[in-house]
Protein backbone atom coordinates (compact mmCIF):
# COMPACT_ATOMS: atom_id res chain seq x y z
CA UNK A 1 0.00 0.00 0.00
CA UNK A 2 1.32 3.46 -0.91
CA UNK A 3 2.23 5.66 2.08
CA UNK A 4 2.15 9.43 2.48
CA UNK A 5 4.67 11.30 4.69
CA UNK A 6 3.39 13.54 7.52
CA UNK A 7 4.79 15.07 10.66
CA UNK A 8 6.87 12.90 12.94
CA UNK A 9 7.81 10.83 9.89
CA UNK A 10 4.70 8.66 10.31
CA UNK A 11 2.72 7.31 7.39
CA UNK A 12 -1.17 7.04 7.05
CA UNK A 13 -2.93 5.21 4.20
CA UNK A 14 -4.65 7.37 1.53
CA UNK A 15 -7.82 5.30 2.12
CA UNK A 16 -8.15 6.72 5.62
CA UNK A 17 -7.67 10.28 4.34
CA UNK A 18 -10.45 9.83 1.75
CA UNK A 19 -12.99 8.26 4.14
CA UNK A 20 -14.26 11.56 5.70
CA UNK A 21 -14.67 13.03 2.22
CA UNK A 22 -16.76 10.03 1.12
CA UNK A 23 -19.04 10.41 4.16
CA UNK A 24 -19.55 14.12 3.50
CA UNK A 25 -20.25 13.43 -0.19
CA UNK A 26 -22.86 10.79 0.66
CA UNK A 27 -24.57 13.21 3.05
CA UNK A 28 -24.98 15.89 0.37
CA UNK A 29 -26.11 13.29 -2.16
CA UNK A 30 -28.94 12.21 0.18
CA UNK A 31 -29.97 15.85 0.76
CA UNK A 32 -30.00 16.46 -3.00
CA UNK A 33 -32.17 13.39 -3.61
CA UNK A 34 -34.68 14.50 -0.94
CA UNK A 35 -34.92 17.97 -2.46
CA UNK A 36 -35.30 16.52 -5.93
CA UNK A 37 -38.10 14.20 -4.73
CA UNK A 38 -39.96 17.16 -3.18
CA UNK A 39 -39.59 19.16 -6.39
CA UNK A 40 -40.89 16.20 -8.41
CA UNK A 41 -43.98 15.92 -6.20
CA UNK A 42 -44.72 19.64 -6.65
CA UNK A 43 -44.27 19.44 -10.41
CA UNK A 44 -46.60 16.43 -10.52
CA UNK A 45 -49.33 18.49 -8.82
CA UNK A 46 -49.51 20.70 -11.90
CA UNK A 47 -48.75 18.07 -14.53
CA UNK A 48 -52.11 18.65 -16.25
CA UNK A 49 -51.01 22.08 -17.41
CA UNK A 50 -47.21 22.03 -17.41
CA UNK A 51 -47.01 20.93 -21.02
CA UNK A 52 -48.69 24.18 -22.07
CA UNK A 53 -45.83 26.33 -20.77
CA UNK A 54 -43.31 27.65 -23.28
CA UNK A 55 -39.56 27.61 -22.64
CA UNK A 56 -38.26 30.58 -20.70
CA UNK A 57 -36.03 31.69 -23.56
CA UNK A 58 -39.09 31.99 -25.80
CA UNK A 59 -40.52 34.70 -23.57
CA UNK A 60 -37.69 37.22 -23.71
CA UNK A 61 -38.56 40.86 -24.27
CA UNK A 62 -38.84 42.09 -27.86
CA UNK A 63 -36.06 44.19 -29.35
CA UNK A 64 -37.95 47.41 -28.76
CA UNK A 65 -40.20 46.90 -25.70
CA UNK A 66 -42.71 49.70 -25.24
CA UNK A 67 -46.01 50.20 -23.51
CA UNK A 68 -48.69 52.72 -24.35
CA UNK A 69 -49.91 52.59 -20.76
CA UNK A 70 -47.20 53.97 -18.46
CA UNK A 71 -48.55 52.39 -15.28
CA UNK A 72 -48.76 48.85 -16.59
CA UNK A 73 -47.80 45.97 -14.33
CA UNK A 74 -44.94 43.93 -15.84
CA UNK A 75 -45.88 40.62 -17.37
CA UNK A 76 -44.47 37.76 -15.31
CA UNK A 77 -42.89 34.58 -16.68
CA UNK A 78 -43.53 31.22 -15.03
CA UNK A 79 -41.36 30.47 -11.99
CA UNK A 80 -41.10 27.25 -9.93
CA UNK A 81 -43.21 27.13 -6.78
CA UNK A 82 -44.30 24.86 -4.01
CA UNK A 83 -47.68 24.58 -2.33
CA UNK A 84 -47.89 24.93 1.43
CA UNK A 85 -50.73 24.00 3.73
CA UNK A 86 -53.29 26.59 4.75
CA UNK A 87 -53.79 28.13 1.32
CA UNK A 88 -50.58 30.13 1.02
CA UNK A 89 -47.98 29.77 -1.71
CA UNK A 90 -44.25 29.61 -0.97
CA UNK A 91 -42.10 30.46 -3.95
CA UNK A 92 -38.62 29.13 -4.44
CA UNK A 93 -37.55 32.20 -6.41
CA UNK A 94 -38.50 35.67 -5.18
CA UNK A 95 -37.21 37.48 -8.29
CA UNK A 96 -39.19 36.24 -11.28
CA UNK A 97 -38.07 36.98 -14.82
CA UNK A 98 -40.27 39.66 -16.38
CA UNK A 99 -41.26 40.14 -20.01
CA UNK A 100 -42.77 43.17 -21.74
CA UNK A 101 -44.48 43.28 -25.11
CA UNK A 102 -45.69 45.80 -27.67
CA UNK A 103 -49.31 44.72 -27.33
CA UNK A 104 -51.72 47.56 -26.62
CA UNK A 105 -54.89 47.54 -24.52
CA UNK A 106 -57.45 50.07 -23.39
CA UNK A 107 -56.68 51.24 -19.85
CA UNK A 108 -59.81 51.09 -17.67
CA UNK A 109 -60.30 51.91 -13.99
CA UNK A 110 -62.62 49.77 -11.88
CA UNK A 111 -66.22 50.85 -11.60
CA UNK A 112 -66.56 52.77 -8.36
CA UNK A 113 -68.97 52.13 -5.49
CA UNK A 114 -72.12 54.27 -5.46
CA UNK A 115 -74.31 55.25 -2.54
CA UNK A 116 -77.91 54.43 -3.42
CA UNK A 117 -79.08 57.52 -1.54
CA UNK A 118 -77.10 59.67 -3.99
CA UNK A 119 -77.13 57.64 -7.25
CA UNK A 120 -79.90 55.04 -7.19
CA UNK A 121 -79.85 54.29 -10.95
CA UNK A 122 -77.18 52.43 -12.95
CA UNK A 123 -77.26 52.13 -16.77
CA UNK A 124 -75.01 50.16 -19.10
CA UNK A 125 -74.81 48.49 -22.50
CA UNK A 126 -74.59 44.70 -22.68
CA UNK A 127 -71.42 42.99 -23.94
CA UNK A 128 -71.27 39.53 -25.53
CA UNK A 129 -67.63 39.68 -26.65
CA UNK A 130 -65.57 36.62 -25.80
CA UNK A 131 -62.22 37.74 -27.19
CA UNK A 132 -60.95 39.05 -23.87
CA UNK A 133 -61.08 35.65 -22.17
CA UNK A 134 -59.48 33.80 -25.10
CA UNK A 135 -56.65 36.35 -25.07
CA UNK A 136 -56.15 35.84 -21.32
CA UNK A 137 -55.96 32.10 -21.92
CA UNK A 138 -53.29 32.63 -24.58
CA UNK A 139 -51.19 34.72 -22.17
CA UNK A 140 -51.48 32.27 -19.27
CA UNK A 141 -50.72 29.25 -21.46
CA UNK A 142 -47.59 31.12 -22.57
CA UNK A 143 -46.47 31.46 -18.97
CA UNK A 144 -47.33 35.16 -18.77
CA UNK A 145 -49.48 36.73 -16.05
CA UNK A 146 -51.89 39.25 -17.63
CA UNK A 147 -51.81 42.78 -16.33
CA UNK A 148 -54.97 44.57 -15.26
CA UNK A 149 -55.45 46.39 -18.58
CA UNK A 150 -55.63 43.07 -20.41
CA UNK A 151 -58.61 41.84 -18.36
CA UNK A 152 -62.26 42.80 -18.81
CA UNK A 153 -64.25 40.96 -16.17
CA UNK A 154 -67.52 40.98 -18.10
CA UNK A 155 -65.82 39.09 -20.95
CA UNK A 156 -64.46 36.57 -18.46
CA UNK A 157 -68.08 35.98 -17.39
CA UNK A 158 -69.75 36.02 -20.80
CA UNK A 159 -67.27 33.71 -22.51
CA UNK A 160 -69.04 30.77 -20.88
CA UNK A 161 -72.44 29.18 -21.52
CA UNK A 162 -75.23 29.37 -18.93
CA UNK A 163 -78.31 27.23 -18.55
CA UNK A 164 -80.92 29.97 -18.44
CA UNK A 165 -84.58 29.43 -19.47
CA UNK A 166 -84.92 29.82 -23.22
CA UNK A 167 -87.51 32.07 -24.90
CA UNK A 168 -90.22 30.24 -26.79
CA UNK A 169 -91.37 33.04 -29.06
CA UNK A 170 -89.68 35.61 -31.28
CA UNK A 171 -92.29 38.10 -30.06
CA UNK A 172 -90.79 37.85 -26.56
CA UNK A 173 -87.14 37.34 -27.56
CA UNK A 174 -85.55 37.48 -24.09
CA UNK A 175 -85.90 35.66 -20.80
CA UNK A 176 -84.47 37.29 -17.67
CA UNK A 177 -83.12 35.57 -14.55
CA UNK A 178 -82.48 37.63 -11.41
CA UNK A 179 -81.27 36.46 -8.02
CA UNK A 180 -78.95 37.31 -5.12
CA UNK A 181 -76.39 35.39 -3.09
CA UNK A 182 -73.58 36.16 -0.68
CA UNK A 183 -70.29 37.39 -2.14
CA UNK A 184 -67.28 35.07 -1.77
CA UNK A 185 -64.81 37.97 -1.72
CA UNK A 186 -66.54 40.30 0.76
CA UNK A 187 -68.45 38.99 3.77
CA UNK A 188 -70.50 42.20 4.07
CA UNK A 189 -71.81 42.27 0.50
CA UNK A 190 -74.07 40.30 -1.84
CA UNK A 191 -73.88 39.52 -5.55
CA UNK A 192 -76.92 40.29 -7.69
CA UNK A 193 -77.18 38.44 -11.01
CA UNK A 194 -78.99 39.56 -14.14
CA UNK A 195 -79.02 36.77 -16.73
CA UNK A 196 -80.48 37.10 -20.24
CA UNK A 197 -80.98 34.53 -22.99
CA UNK A 198 -82.03 35.36 -26.53
CA UNK A 199 -84.43 33.52 -28.82
CA UNK A 200 -82.98 31.10 -31.40
CA UNK A 201 -84.51 30.75 -34.85
CA UNK A 202 -84.38 27.55 -36.84
CA UNK A 203 -81.65 27.55 -39.50
CA UNK A 204 -84.21 27.57 -42.31
CA UNK A 205 -85.73 30.77 -40.91
CA UNK A 206 -82.45 32.68 -40.61
CA UNK A 207 -81.97 35.54 -43.08
CA UNK A 208 -79.64 35.08 -46.03
CA UNK A 209 -76.09 36.29 -45.47
CA UNK A 210 -73.83 38.64 -47.38
CA UNK A 211 -70.46 38.03 -45.75
CA UNK A 212 -67.21 39.82 -46.60
CA UNK A 213 -64.05 38.22 -45.23
CA UNK A 214 -61.48 40.98 -44.73
CA UNK A 215 -58.07 39.35 -44.20
CA UNK A 216 -54.81 40.99 -43.17
CA UNK A 217 -52.06 39.40 -45.29
CA UNK A 218 -49.27 41.79 -44.28
CA UNK A 219 -45.81 40.69 -43.20
CA UNK A 220 -46.77 40.76 -39.51
CA UNK A 221 -49.28 37.94 -40.17
CA UNK A 222 -46.66 35.39 -41.18
CA UNK A 223 -46.43 33.64 -37.79
CA UNK A 224 -47.94 30.17 -37.35
CA UNK A 225 -50.60 31.48 -34.92
CA UNK A 226 -51.71 34.17 -37.37
CA UNK A 227 -52.38 33.63 -41.10
CA UNK A 228 -52.29 29.80 -41.00
CA UNK A 229 -54.87 29.87 -38.19
CA UNK A 230 -56.87 32.50 -40.12
CA UNK A 231 -57.06 30.14 -43.09
CA UNK A 232 -58.29 27.26 -40.92
CA UNK A 233 -60.92 29.57 -39.39
CA UNK A 234 -62.08 30.78 -42.82
CA UNK A 235 -62.44 27.19 -44.02
CA UNK A 236 -64.65 26.34 -41.03
CA UNK A 237 -66.88 29.35 -41.58
CA UNK A 238 -67.15 28.80 -45.33
CA UNK A 239 -68.14 25.16 -44.81
CA UNK A 240 -71.08 26.26 -42.66
CA UNK A 241 -72.55 28.80 -45.09
CA UNK A 242 -75.57 27.95 -47.24
CA UNK A 243 -75.93 28.05 -51.05
CA UNK A 244 -78.13 31.16 -50.80
CA UNK A 245 -75.44 33.02 -48.84
CA UNK A 246 -72.98 35.28 -50.67
CA UNK A 247 -69.27 35.44 -49.86
CA UNK A 248 -66.59 37.97 -50.74
CA UNK A 249 -62.90 37.85 -49.83
CA UNK A 250 -60.83 41.02 -49.57
CA UNK A 251 -57.17 41.10 -48.56
CA UNK A 252 -54.92 43.95 -47.56
CA UNK A 253 -51.19 44.34 -47.05
CA UNK A 254 -49.16 46.98 -48.91
CA UNK A 255 -52.11 47.05 -51.33
CA UNK A 256 -55.73 45.84 -51.29
CA UNK A 257 -57.28 43.13 -53.45
CA UNK A 258 -60.69 41.59 -54.07
CA UNK A 259 -60.01 37.84 -54.26
CA UNK A 260 -63.68 36.75 -54.35
CA UNK A 261 -66.70 38.90 -55.09
CA UNK A 262 -70.20 37.84 -53.95
CA UNK A 263 -70.01 34.17 -54.92
CA UNK A 264 -72.49 31.58 -53.68
CA UNK A 265 -71.81 29.67 -50.49
CA UNK A 266 -72.33 26.53 -52.58
CA UNK A 267 -69.02 27.09 -54.40
CA UNK A 268 -67.01 25.45 -51.63
CA UNK A 269 -64.12 24.36 -53.88
CA UNK A 270 -63.58 27.85 -55.29
CA UNK A 271 -63.72 29.39 -51.80
CA UNK A 272 -61.25 26.84 -50.42
CA UNK A 273 -58.84 27.44 -53.31
CA UNK A 274 -58.92 31.17 -52.63
CA UNK A 275 -58.25 30.57 -48.93
CA UNK A 276 -55.33 28.25 -49.70
CA UNK A 277 -53.84 30.89 -52.00
CA UNK A 278 -53.46 33.48 -49.21
CA UNK A 279 -49.88 34.41 -48.24
CA UNK A 280 -48.29 37.14 -46.12
CA UNK A 281 -45.95 40.04 -46.93
CA UNK A 282 -45.73 43.82 -47.01
CA UNK A 283 -47.07 46.66 -44.87
CA UNK A 284 -50.55 46.96 -43.34
CA UNK A 285 -53.00 49.27 -45.12
CA UNK A 286 -55.91 48.61 -42.76
CA UNK A 287 -57.89 51.72 -43.65
CA UNK A 288 -57.98 51.09 -47.41
CA UNK A 289 -58.73 47.41 -46.83
CA UNK A 290 -61.68 48.24 -44.58
CA UNK A 291 -63.06 50.76 -47.06
CA UNK A 292 -62.82 48.22 -49.89
CA UNK A 293 -64.60 45.63 -47.73
CA UNK A 294 -67.46 48.07 -47.09
CA UNK A 295 -67.70 48.69 -50.85
CA UNK A 296 -68.03 44.95 -51.46
CA UNK A 297 -70.61 44.56 -48.68
CA UNK A 298 -72.68 47.44 -50.04
CA UNK A 299 -72.45 46.10 -53.62
CA UNK A 300 -73.77 42.69 -52.51
CA UNK A 301 -76.21 44.11 -49.93
CA UNK A 302 -79.21 41.88 -49.15
CA UNK A 303 -82.22 43.86 -47.97
CA UNK A 304 -83.44 42.34 -44.71
CA UNK A 305 -80.44 40.02 -44.73
CA UNK A 306 -77.37 39.51 -42.61
CA UNK A 307 -74.81 41.92 -44.09
CA UNK A 308 -71.53 41.64 -42.22
CA UNK A 309 -67.78 42.15 -42.56
CA UNK A 310 -65.56 39.75 -40.61
CA UNK A 311 -62.13 41.31 -40.18
CA UNK A 312 -59.24 38.97 -39.35
CA UNK A 313 -56.00 40.63 -38.24
CA UNK A 314 -53.50 41.27 -35.46
CA UNK A 315 -54.66 44.90 -35.56
CA UNK A 316 -51.24 46.23 -36.48
CA UNK A 317 -52.21 49.00 -38.92
CA UNK A 318 -49.30 51.11 -40.17
CA UNK A 319 -50.55 52.64 -43.43
CA UNK A 320 -53.42 55.16 -43.59
CA UNK A 321 -55.65 55.60 -40.55
CA UNK A 322 -54.12 53.76 -37.62
CA UNK A 323 -55.52 55.40 -34.48
CA UNK A 324 -58.41 53.81 -32.57
CA UNK A 325 -60.57 56.95 -32.64
CA UNK A 326 -60.08 57.39 -36.40
CA UNK A 327 -61.09 53.81 -37.14
CA UNK A 328 -64.06 54.04 -34.76
CA UNK A 329 -65.39 57.08 -36.61
CA UNK A 330 -65.10 55.21 -39.92
CA UNK A 331 -67.13 52.18 -38.76
CA UNK A 332 -69.72 54.35 -36.96
CA UNK A 333 -70.43 56.08 -40.26
CA UNK A 334 -70.69 52.81 -42.19
CA UNK A 335 -72.92 50.93 -39.71
CA UNK A 336 -75.77 53.33 -40.56
CA UNK A 337 -75.95 51.61 -43.95
CA UNK A 338 -76.88 48.28 -42.35
CA UNK A 339 -73.47 46.61 -42.67
CA UNK A 340 -72.12 45.27 -39.37
CA UNK A 341 -68.46 44.65 -38.54
CA UNK A 342 -67.07 41.85 -36.36
CA UNK A 343 -63.36 41.53 -35.60
CA UNK A 344 -61.29 38.41 -35.02
CA UNK A 345 -57.85 38.81 -33.44
CA UNK A 346 -54.83 36.56 -33.95
CA UNK A 347 -51.26 36.32 -32.74
CA UNK A 348 -49.06 38.03 -30.19
CA UNK A 349 -46.19 40.44 -29.83
CA UNK A 350 -47.65 43.41 -31.71
CA UNK A 351 -51.32 42.67 -31.03
CA UNK A 352 -53.67 45.71 -31.01
CA UNK A 353 -56.53 44.55 -28.81
CA UNK A 354 -57.62 48.12 -28.10
CA UNK A 355 -58.30 48.56 -31.81
CA UNK A 356 -60.01 45.19 -32.29
CA UNK A 357 -62.46 45.50 -29.41
CA UNK A 358 -63.44 49.12 -29.99
CA UNK A 359 -64.14 48.97 -33.73
CA UNK A 360 -66.26 45.83 -33.23
CA UNK A 361 -68.22 47.59 -30.48
CA UNK A 362 -68.94 50.58 -32.70
CA UNK A 363 -69.50 48.45 -35.81
CA UNK A 364 -72.49 46.60 -34.27
CA UNK A 365 -70.43 43.43 -34.21
CA UNK A 366 -68.62 41.09 -31.84
CA UNK A 367 -64.94 40.88 -30.95
CA UNK A 368 -63.32 37.43 -30.91
CA UNK A 369 -59.78 36.21 -30.34
CA UNK A 370 -58.63 32.90 -31.85
CA UNK A 371 -55.77 31.26 -29.96
CA UNK A 372 -56.26 27.71 -31.24
CA UNK A 373 -58.12 25.59 -33.76
CA UNK A 374 -60.47 24.54 -30.94
CA UNK A 375 -61.47 28.16 -30.39
CA UNK A 376 -62.05 28.55 -34.13
CA UNK A 377 -64.42 25.57 -34.00
CA UNK A 378 -66.31 27.14 -31.11
CA UNK A 379 -66.66 30.54 -32.80
CA UNK A 380 -67.27 29.53 -36.43
CA UNK A 381 -69.02 26.19 -36.10
CA UNK A 382 -70.53 25.38 -32.70
CA UNK A 383 -71.77 28.91 -31.92
CA UNK A 384 -72.13 30.14 -35.49
CA UNK A 385 -75.77 31.21 -35.25
CA UNK A 386 -75.31 33.37 -32.16
CA UNK A 387 -72.07 34.88 -33.48
CA UNK A 388 -73.23 35.58 -37.03
CA UNK A 389 -76.94 36.45 -36.79
CA UNK A 390 -78.15 39.43 -34.76
CA UNK A 391 -81.30 39.01 -32.68
CA UNK A 392 -81.51 42.49 -31.18
CA UNK A 393 -79.37 45.61 -31.28
CA UNK A 394 -78.74 48.54 -28.92
CA UNK A 395 -79.50 46.37 -25.89
CA UNK A 396 -79.36 48.38 -22.64
CA UNK A 397 -79.97 47.54 -18.99
CA UNK A 398 -81.02 50.00 -16.32
CA UNK A 399 -81.41 49.09 -12.66
CA UNK A 400 -82.85 51.27 -9.92
CA UNK A 401 -81.93 50.24 -6.37
CA UNK A 402 -84.29 50.71 -3.45
CA UNK A 403 -82.55 52.98 -0.87
CA UNK A 404 -84.66 51.49 1.92
CA UNK A 405 -83.04 48.09 1.29
CA UNK A 406 -79.68 48.68 -0.45
CA UNK A 407 -77.05 51.15 0.75
CA UNK A 408 -74.30 50.66 -1.87
CA UNK A 409 -73.70 49.00 -5.23
CA UNK A 410 -70.95 48.41 -7.77
CA UNK A 411 -71.26 47.04 -11.30
CA UNK A 412 -68.68 44.25 -11.77
CA UNK A 413 -66.96 44.84 -15.12
CA UNK A 414 -68.52 46.65 -18.09
CA UNK A 415 -66.17 49.60 -17.46
CA UNK A 416 -66.25 50.72 -21.11
CA UNK A 417 -69.98 50.03 -21.48
CA UNK A 418 -71.40 52.53 -18.99
CA UNK A 419 -74.18 54.84 -20.15
CA UNK A 420 -75.78 57.96 -18.76
CA UNK A 421 -79.18 57.58 -17.13
CA UNK A 422 -80.87 59.58 -19.91
CA UNK A 423 -79.27 57.35 -22.60
CA UNK A 424 -81.56 54.46 -21.68
CA UNK A 425 -84.65 55.95 -23.33
CA UNK A 426 -82.75 57.60 -26.18
CA UNK A 427 -82.91 55.34 -29.24
CA UNK A 428 -80.16 57.37 -30.91
CA UNK A 429 -77.59 56.15 -28.36
CA UNK A 430 -75.68 53.10 -29.57
CA UNK A 431 -75.33 50.01 -27.38
CA UNK A 432 -74.33 46.34 -27.70
CA UNK A 433 -76.02 43.74 -29.89
CA UNK A 434 -77.14 40.23 -28.96
CA UNK A 435 -76.99 37.30 -31.37
CA UNK A 436 -79.40 34.40 -31.83
CA UNK A 437 -79.43 32.31 -28.65
CA UNK A 438 -76.76 34.38 -26.93
CA UNK A 439 -76.73 34.52 -23.13
CA UNK A 440 -75.56 37.62 -21.26
CA UNK A 441 -74.74 37.89 -17.56
CA UNK A 442 -74.11 40.95 -15.39
CA UNK A 443 -73.22 41.00 -11.70
CA UNK A 444 -73.66 43.80 -9.19
CA UNK A 445 -71.98 43.77 -5.80
CA UNK A 446 -74.47 45.28 -3.35
CA UNK A 447 -74.56 46.05 0.38
CA UNK A 448 -77.79 45.87 2.31
CA UNK A 449 -78.84 48.59 4.74
CA UNK A 450 -77.41 47.75 8.16
CA UNK A 451 -74.39 45.87 6.79
CA UNK A 452 -70.89 47.35 6.80
CA UNK A 453 -70.38 49.37 3.62
CA UNK A 454 -67.36 51.08 2.10
CA UNK A 455 -68.70 54.65 2.14
CA UNK A 456 -70.07 56.69 5.03
CA UNK A 457 -73.62 57.89 4.35
CA UNK A 458 -74.30 61.62 4.18
CA UNK A 459 -75.43 63.34 7.36
CA UNK A 460 -78.08 65.48 5.71
CA UNK A 461 -80.33 63.33 3.49
CA UNK A 462 -84.04 62.81 3.18
CA UNK A 463 -85.16 59.67 4.98
CA UNK A 464 -84.75 56.61 2.79
CA UNK A 465 -87.74 55.06 4.52
CA UNK A 466 -90.14 57.97 3.98
CA UNK A 467 -91.93 55.94 1.33
CA UNK A 468 -91.93 52.28 2.32
CA UNK A 469 -94.38 51.13 -0.38
CA UNK A 470 -91.74 48.87 -1.97
CA UNK A 471 -90.03 47.76 1.25
CA UNK A 472 -89.53 44.18 0.01
CA UNK A 473 -88.00 45.16 -3.35
CA UNK A 474 -84.24 45.26 -3.77
CA UNK A 475 -84.29 46.77 -7.25
CA UNK A 476 -86.32 47.40 -10.39
CA UNK A 477 -84.67 46.22 -13.61
CA UNK A 478 -85.44 47.46 -17.12
CA UNK A 479 -84.22 46.05 -20.43
CA UNK A 480 -84.48 48.05 -23.65
CA UNK A 481 -83.68 46.63 -27.09
CA UNK A 482 -84.39 47.09 -30.80
CA UNK A 483 -85.50 44.00 -32.72
CA UNK A 484 -83.11 43.45 -35.62
CA UNK A 485 -84.24 45.58 -38.56
CA UNK A 486 -86.16 48.06 -36.38
CA UNK A 487 -85.10 51.50 -35.16
CA UNK A 488 -87.73 51.65 -32.40
CA UNK A 489 -86.86 50.08 -29.06
CA UNK A 490 -89.05 47.86 -26.89
CA UNK A 491 -89.11 47.69 -23.09
CA UNK A 492 -89.00 44.74 -20.68
CA UNK A 493 -89.27 45.16 -16.88
CA UNK A 494 -88.70 43.00 -13.81
CA UNK A 495 -88.68 43.66 -10.08
CA UNK A 496 -86.31 41.86 -7.72
CA UNK A 497 -87.42 41.05 -4.19
CA UNK A 498 -85.18 40.54 -1.17
CA UNK A 499 -84.84 36.78 -1.33
CA UNK A 500 -81.13 35.98 -1.04
CA UNK A 501 -79.96 32.42 -1.68
CA UNK A 502 -77.03 30.89 0.17
CA UNK A 503 -74.11 30.45 -2.25
CA UNK A 504 -74.06 26.67 -1.70
CA UNK A 505 -77.71 26.49 -2.80
CA UNK A 506 -77.34 28.52 -6.02
CA UNK A 507 -77.50 26.84 -9.44
CA UNK A 508 -74.36 25.85 -11.37
CA UNK A 509 -74.73 28.76 -13.81
CA UNK A 510 -74.66 31.31 -10.99
CA UNK A 511 -71.65 29.60 -9.40
CA UNK A 512 -69.81 29.51 -12.72
CA UNK A 513 -70.46 33.22 -13.31
CA UNK A 514 -69.21 34.07 -9.81
CA UNK A 515 -66.05 31.98 -10.25
CA UNK A 516 -65.32 33.63 -13.63
CA UNK A 517 -65.96 37.08 -12.14
CA UNK A 518 -63.76 36.32 -9.13
CA UNK A 519 -60.98 35.20 -11.46
CA UNK A 520 -61.25 38.41 -13.45
CA UNK A 521 -61.24 40.59 -10.34
CA UNK A 522 -58.18 38.79 -8.94
CA UNK A 523 -56.31 39.22 -12.24
CA UNK A 524 -57.25 42.91 -12.21
CA UNK A 525 -56.05 43.17 -8.58
CA UNK A 526 -59.36 44.73 -7.62
CA UNK A 527 -59.17 47.00 -4.61
CA UNK A 528 -62.67 45.91 -3.65
CA UNK A 529 -61.73 42.30 -2.90
CA UNK A 530 -60.80 41.43 0.67
CA UNK A 531 -57.10 40.60 0.98
CA UNK A 532 -57.73 37.14 2.41
CA UNK A 533 -59.61 36.10 -0.75
CA UNK A 534 -57.06 34.64 -3.17
CA UNK A 535 -56.50 31.96 -5.78
CA UNK A 536 -56.46 29.22 -3.16
CA UNK A 537 -60.00 30.12 -2.05
CA UNK A 538 -61.06 30.28 -5.70
CA UNK A 539 -59.64 26.81 -6.35
CA UNK A 540 -61.53 25.56 -3.29
CA UNK A 541 -64.79 26.97 -4.71
CA UNK A 542 -64.26 24.88 -7.84
CA UNK A 543 -63.34 21.79 -5.83
CA UNK A 544 -66.57 22.12 -3.84
CA UNK A 545 -68.70 21.95 -7.00
CA UNK A 546 -68.12 18.22 -7.48
CA UNK A 547 -69.44 18.33 -11.05
CA UNK A 548 -68.08 17.31 -14.44
CA UNK A 549 -68.09 20.40 -16.64
CA UNK A 550 -65.55 21.12 -19.40
CA UNK A 551 -65.82 24.88 -18.90
CA UNK A 552 -65.27 24.54 -15.14
CA UNK A 553 -62.24 22.33 -15.83
CA UNK A 554 -60.81 24.95 -18.17
CA UNK A 555 -61.31 27.65 -15.53
CA UNK A 556 -59.60 25.45 -12.96
CA UNK A 557 -56.53 24.94 -15.18
CA UNK A 558 -56.17 28.65 -15.88
CA UNK A 559 -56.70 29.66 -12.25
CA UNK A 560 -53.96 27.22 -11.24
CA UNK A 561 -51.64 28.74 -13.84
CA UNK A 562 -52.40 32.25 -12.58
CA UNK A 563 -51.80 31.14 -9.01
CA UNK A 564 -48.40 29.77 -9.96
CA UNK A 565 -47.47 33.00 -11.74
CA UNK A 566 -48.62 35.33 -9.00
CA UNK A 567 -46.19 35.73 -6.10
CA UNK A 568 -48.66 37.54 -3.85
CA UNK A 569 -51.73 35.34 -4.13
Amino acid sequence: MKKSPIANSEFIPYDLLLAPLVVIGCYYLVVFQLQHSEKTRNEHSVSRISEKLVPLEALVAPENPQSLNSERRPLVVMQPMSFAAGGTDNFTNSAPCRSYSNETYQSLDHNKIHLVSETPVSTFSIDVDGGGFANIRRLLNSGVLPNRDQVRTEEMINYFSYDYPKPTSENAPFTMVTDITNSPWNRDSQLLRIGLTGFTQEVAQLPHSNIVFLVDTSGSMGDENKLPLVKESLALLADNLRPEDKISLVTYAGYTQVVLSSISGAEKHTIQQAINYLGSGGSTAGESGLKLAYQQAEAGFIKGGNNRIIMMTDGDFNVGLSGVNEMVELVKTKRKNGVYLSTVGFGSGNYREDMMEQIANHGNGIYFYIDSYQEAVKVFERNLRSNLFTLAKDVKIQIEFNPAVVSEYRLVGYENRKLNREDFNNDKVDAGDVGQGHSVTALYEITYQGDLGKIDSSRYTASDKANNKHANEVAFIKLRYKPNGSEKSLLMENKLTKESIEYKDTDLSFKKAIIAASFGELLRESKYIERKFNYFQLMQMISDLEVTDKEINELEDLILLARMLNRNN
